[in-house]
């Protein structure tokens, strides 16, 4: 979808920008890159932006068991 509405994320116009709707709401960005900092959920360990599965345990998620295990999670099995 063509817009010239700015990236919410960096401002910047380009005429490629496109719109993502998400739980309602409509966010335009300029790139990936600048929708996964405004929308991926970060790890509740180390921090990192989860652009994957991730792993979830008590309405937290991390991005990996690994991470869910040094937070105190026990019984996490990474998604195969």
């Amino acid at each position: 979808m063509n817009t010239t509405s700015p990236c919410e994320t960096c401002g910047n116009v380009y005429d490629k920008a496109f719109t993502v709707t998400l739980q309602g709401k409509t966010h335009t960005f300029d790139s990936f890159e600048c929708a996964i900092q405004a929308l991926a959920p970060v790890c509740g360990h180390c921090d990192c932006r989860i652009i994957g599965h991730g792993v979830e345990s008590d309405e937290q998620i991390f991005c990996c068991v690994h991470c869910a295990t040094k937070a105190g999670e026990k019984g996490l099995k990474d998604r195969q």
